[in-house]
């Protein structure tokens, strides 16, 4: 199932005109500040006022120099769509944002359950048939002229 984040992640990501090197992920990050505002569009100025209020955070490089992934960058231009065709300001983009995780991680935990609901299923049924497996098919000798009638004691009511 593909989570909302990740749709419009694939359709920015697409717009990308050049390919990662070979062992090199979406979450790598390779890219420095100056490459990564060309490909989103913007000025590296504001790609470090988004990492101030935390809005997309780069990985770091041990001298604390910023490093963005594909992915960092599909997600500047979904900032910068949602601000500029969309109008929402900052404070609303990243509550956007913060609410896309929050649905992907409860589709997570959706498969997570239906994965662990569908195991235990299984255990039943397996469980189950063990015992259908272990009773005894004994034929039992039945008088078909005797008739057993059942009533239940009369019980005590006060």
């Amino acid at each position: 199932m593909q989570s909302s984040t990740d749709s419009w992640m694939c359709d920015a990501m697409a717009d990308f005109s050049f390919e990662l090197p070979p062992g090199v992920n979406d979450d790598t990050p390779v890219f420095v500040i100056s490459v990564a505002a060309t490909l989103a569009g913007m000025h590296p100025q504001t790609l470090r006022q988004y990492d101030r209020i935390g809005l997309v955070s780069p990985g770091r490089t041990s001298g604390r120099g910023r490093r963005y992934s594909a992915r960092d960058i599909a997600l500047l231009r979904e900032v910068q769509r949602l601000s500029q065709d969309e109008g929402v300001n900052l404070s609303g983009i990243k509550r956007v944002l913060e609410l896309e995780n929050h649905v992907d991680a409860l589709r997570a935990r959706i498969a997570e359950l239906t994965a662990e609901l569908e195991a235990a299923r299984s255990e039943i049924s397996r469980r189950e048939a063990h015992i259908h497996a272990s009773y005894r098919r004994d034929l039992v000798p039945v008088d078909r002229g005797s008739v057993v009638v059942w009533r239940p004691e009369p019980t005590d009511t006060f």
